[in-house]
């Protein structure tokens, strides 16, 4: 990330123990706070990413069984069928 980038001040509240665990996990990690929440965000993000697209993938995969689309050869045959 580019430093010269503008921040947003955040504030977040967690329950003590979380906050505890937090510092020491930043201590341990020898980030600051804000380092290792960006880090826990971009995690956080690129995970419900490939969550959505296995999510997309399940749903194509039941519509193309409900449309006899059951092999690779079954998909080349659609693909290249008016080529």
């Amino acid at each position: 990330m580019a430093t010269n980038q503008k921040r947003v001040p955040l504030t977040v509240s967690l329950p003590p123990n979380l906050a505890r665990e937090f510092d020491k996990l930043a201590e341990a990690e020898a980030k600051n706070k804000s380092q290792l929440f960006r880090d826990m965000f971009r995690t956080y993000r690129q995970r419900r990413q490939e969550e959505e697209f296995f999510e997309l993938q399940r749903y194509a995969s039941r519509q193309a069984r409900k449309k006899g689309v059951l092999t690779e050869e079954d998909v080349d045959a659609i693909v290249f069928r008016d080529r």
